[in-house]
């Protein structure tokens, strides 16, 4: 994500958008026709897939077949991954009101107020689908209000070597927290440590941080949205922890990690583990075959109050910008029709879990045995910073890695008290009680 763009988005700008196509938000549901011209085409803006099948299966044959039923001519338009130009473009969608009908959304929290109402769409496919996992609801659901439709996960889980784990003697993935320290001190004594990202990236850190503060009963910021409950005995367990893990069982550059280089050092066999999607093992299956044989995924380990994950969601958004909400609406809702939806999410091997319980039991889940622990993460899977809620606010926190560069600046010789005072300081300012 482009952590600087997101901070030049100010409430002003945004409530500037709030007026766009006023029509546009009061249209009627998408299974209602109106009586008005088909546009000649919907533009459709998401930041290029990890699985470039994921890409193709829905230029060649969801984009095609749209086209020969309706009409409608669908213009993907790809942004390169990574995060920060998917982030700028959707940004300057909002602000400069340009020519896209619909976004693959993220931290849509930053422009809530210039997207179309999708209700029915998400409350048809509550009932038809199988019902939504819940906490994704409070995300695409606010005030009410259905902003946008969920799509599914990035799963982030522990990866690992499982053929250097055995060596050390650890024939099962560690359950605790304490048991992963230990299995950490193990392989880095045989040349083999842990790599956990601790930089300014935007899932990869995020993803064992937030779980490991959780497990350990830390709320960074109560569910009212207001009380900073960051001080305590439990945050100064897991900074503890952290520094601990850190200088006796992992690499020494992971605490300025992005989200692309602990990718990049397991893959060169640098580390056994650390925490990922399944970006890991399908680029080793795809390029070093040999290597995809022995890479393995793990849930998180538990913590006393149990055991937790990071959902990194994706959405789907209707700018209230687009001259036709209504079929750009119908088009949304044929998209995620299991008839469509199905192979769309096969063709990237679930590489994005479903947030709907109808693909629990799909059997693309059965293709590979290590793909199983990428849905389980739906269970317990929580959005960052919960219980609080998922507002510009918490986006702020995420986005000036708050939490990140407490345990960062602890692994590199700052105190626990300092580094938990320096972040709960830089939370009472953007909760405005500083």
């Amino acid at each position: 994500m482009s952590t600087a763009s997101s901070r030049s988005i100010t409430r002003r700008n945004l409530l500037k958008t709030a007026a766009i196509g006023a029509a546009g938000a009061a249209a009627a549901p998408w299974i209602a026709r109106q009586a008005q011209a088909k546009p000649a085409s919907i533009t459709f803006m998401r930041e290029s897939a990890y699985v470039k099948e994921f890409d193709e299966y829905f230029q060649n044959v969801l984009a095609t077949t749209y086209e020969k039923e309706t009409g409608i001519k669908i213009n993907y338009e790809i942004v390169a991954a990574g995060g920060a130009p998917a982030m700028t473009r959707l940004i300057a969608i909002v602000e400069n009101k340009a020519p896209v009908d619909m976004a693959w959304g993220q931290q849509e929290w930053l422009y809530r107020e210039a997207l179309v109402d999708v209700s029915d769409i998400d409350e048809h496919i509550g009932k038809t689908q199988g019902g939504w996992y819940p906490e994704i609801t409070r995300l695409s659901r606010w005030d009410g209000v259905w902003k946008s439709v969920p799509h599914g996960n990035i799963g982030q889980v522990m990866v690992y070597r499982r053929d250097w784990f055995e060596e050390a003697g650890i024939k099962t993935f560690p359950d605790t927290w304490e048991e992963f320290l230990e299995a950490a001190i193990k392989l880095k004594a045989k040349g083999h440590p842990f790599g956990m990202s601790m930089g300014h990236g935007y899932a990869d850190n995020n993803s064992w941080l937030f779980p490991l503060l959780w497990s350990y009963g830390v709320e960074v910021v109560a569910k009212d949205g207001k009380t900073i409950h960051l001080d305590s005995a439990e945050t100064a367990r897991c900074v503890d922890y952290v520094r601990k893990l850190y200088k006796e069982g992992c690499l020494e550059d992971c605490v300025g990690w992005l989200d692309i280089h602990n990718n990049k050092a397991f893959l060169t066999s640098q580390i056994s583990c650390t925490n990922n999607a399944s970006s890991i093992l399908l680029s080793a299956k795809r390029d070093l075959p040999e290597m995809g044989k022995v890479i393995d995924h793990a849930l998180n380990p538990r913590g006393p109050k149990g055991r937790f994950h990071s959902l990194v969601p994706v959405t789907h958004c209707i700018f209230d910008q687009t001259p036709d909400p209504t079929e750009t609406k119908k088009f949304l809702a044929w998209l995620l029709d299991p008839k469509q939806a199905a192979g769309w999410y096969e063709s990237a091997d679930m590489y994005y879990a479903p947030f709907m319980h109808h693909y629990d039991h799909s059997p693309a889940w059965n293709k590979d045995p290590r793909y199983p622990v990428l849905q389980k993460v739906l269970e317990t899977g929580k959005l960052w910073l919960w219980p609080a809620p998922t507002d510009r606010k918490a986006g702020q926190t995420i986005n000036t890695w708050v939490i990140a560069d407490m345990f960062a600046k602890a692994c590199t010789g700052a105190s626990t008290k300092t580094v938990i005072a320096d972040a709960t300081a830089g939370l009472k300012q953007i909760y405005g009680q500083a």
